[in-house]
């Protein structure tokens, strides 16, 4: 795997090339600061708490996997030109490192948002979203302190937002009693579902680590436990748990972790809503 991504960054070195020749002058749209960001979690919050004083370009896809991205130079690029690179520093972003050392870009500030509420580092739970917010406006103010007032201000509102919208959604939670709820769920998803209050049986990972013997067990631990509804995460396999659900005979839903990975669901808002809704359409039946 790793031997493979040398050969893949090699490509990009001299790919890179063509890309500075050809496109390397041109201005970018914007006068702020360029903010590149890994996924589209961190971009929806800057993009919130900047406003027009960044320029704002997200690297990888919203409905893929970060530990499945390979960069391209294009991506190298982007951090060629920019001023801030916001990752957030999940064992996932493997490619992170030979982008930043291909990008050669001196002026370049890395910064690595590792946030965590406990033990949950899932974005879409409110909680952790509220500590991402906290996070990328002290990154944001430490670069640019002349708009300190302006990014915290922003930052406020928003997370006021949050709030709104977490006791929102826990009232249409409630109305499926999610804590009588027995669920097998993705390993990618239990923060969230945690959060929201549901009684997980058990998880399991990526489609490839599941083999006919950790299915089988899988499947005899959702007997055991009465387990009713199977949660998938849409980024690292929307079909990792089919088979369990059809042995089983339950329920599946497909949760999204980042904001863009279903149509209309391009803000953390709108993706709790779609997330949350689901769980509510298929319980309700």
């Amino acid at each position: 795997m790793r031997k493979s991504r040398v050969i893949v960054i090699s490509f990009l070195f001299l790919s890179l090339a063509v890309v500075l020749l050809f496109g390397g002058c041109s201005e970018q749209a914007g006068n702020g600061m360029k903010v590149v960001s890994s996924t589209s979690l961190i971009a929806q919050i800057v993009e919130r708490i900047g406003g027009d004083k960044v320029d704002v370009t997200n690297i990888i896809p919203p409905a893929q996997c970060p530990g499945h991205f390979d960069c391209t130079p294009g991506d190298i690029q982007k951090l060629v030109d920019a001023d801030l690179f916001l990752l957030h520093g999940w064992q996932g972003e493997v490619f992170s490192d030979d982008l930043i050392a291909s990008a050669n870009n001196e002026k370049l500030a890395v910064v690595k948002l590792n946030v965590k509420v406990g033990e949950n580092m899932n974005w879409m739970a409110p909680p952790v979203q509220i500590a991402a917010v906290d996070q990328v406006t002290e990154t944001l103010v430490k670069i640019d302190e002349a708009n300190a007032v302006e990014y915290q201000e922003a930052a406020d509102t928003y997370k006021k937002s949050i709030v709104a919208k977490e006791a929102e959604v826990r009232e249409k939670l409630a109305s499926i009693k999610p804590d009588t709820v027995k669920v097998l769920c993705g390993e990618q998803q239990t923060g969230f579902v945690r959060w929201a209050g549901f009684d997980i049986a058990g998880t399991y990972g990526e489609p490839d680590k599941l083999t006919p013997q950790v299915v089988k067990d899988l499947v005899d631990l959702g007997k055991t436990n009465g387990v009713t509804l199977i949660i998938d995460n849409m980024q690292s396999g929307m079909d990792a748990g089919a088979g369990i659900a059809e042995e089983l005979g339950c329920n599946r839903v497909i949760l999204s972790n980042f904001p863009g990975g279903y149509q209309n669901t391009d803000t953390w808002e709108k993706t709790i809503d779609y997330n949350v809704e689901l769980l509510v359409e298929t319980l309700s039946k």
